[in-house]
């Protein structure tokens, strides 16, 4: 039997950072121009990575900025608030059938938590949900796909990869896996029709 492998943000979740930030900026366009000068994209892939968003905080030289990024822990479920149109459905389709299904995020650890706030269903629906910022590699480093199949217990061979990433999906592929490059959840369903999955 196939074993679905889902990433979660951009494919089940709608990961929006600037909504954090919204009680403190009277726009949105301020709100992202705070995550671009503070190289937001940049610091929460360490993050991802296993570093502490206090710490990197502290590479900032404004006090304003250096406080509000600090505090990125503690608005993180406010940006998480969204689910990624029909995913859901498809996830629940394919439990119905009694596919395995398993997870592979690029999430920091800190932050992990605060997603099970906004969505409790992460914290239940998977077998074996292998986070990055847990186990301080990132995707697609062949090593956390390794992770996952150890605690898995299944083969490369045997698992469908989801992840609206790229570069991501062809790491999956050159681990062995089948991999499907997500980009709605029609076009996901399709896929895996054709995989004879659903």
């Amino acid at each position: 039997m196939k074993n679905v492998v889902f990433d979660i943000g951009g494919v089940l979740v709608d990961w929006q950072p600037h909504l954090g930030y919204l009680d403190v900026f009277a726009t949105e366009a301020e709100a992202l121009a705070f995550l671009d000068r503070t190289d937001f994209k940049g610091k929460n892939l360490r993050g991802d990575q296993g570093e502490r968003f206090a710490d990197l905080a502290q590479e900032l030289d404004d006090p304003a900025d250096r406080e509000l990024f600090a505090s990125y822990v503690s608005r993180f479920a406010r940006m998480v608030v969204g689910e990624v149109p029909g995913t859901w459905d498809v996830l629940e389709d394919l439990r119905a059938k009694g596919v395995p299904l398993h997870a592979i995020t690029n999430w920091s650890a800190e932050t992990w938590p605060e997603g099970h706030k906004a969505h409790p269903r992460l914290a239940t629906v998977f077998g074996v949900t292998v986070v990055s910022g847990h186990e301080k590699v990132l995707k697609p480093d062949p090593r956390i796909f390794a992770l996952l199949c150890e605690r898995a217990g299944v083969a490369a061979a045997d698992c469908i990869f989801i992840d609206d990433s790229p570069t991501n999906v062809d790491g999956a592929k050159a681990f062995g896996m089948d991999a499907i490059h997500f980009t709605g959840a029609d076009a996901l369903r399709v896929a895996l029709v054709d995989r004879g999955v659903l």
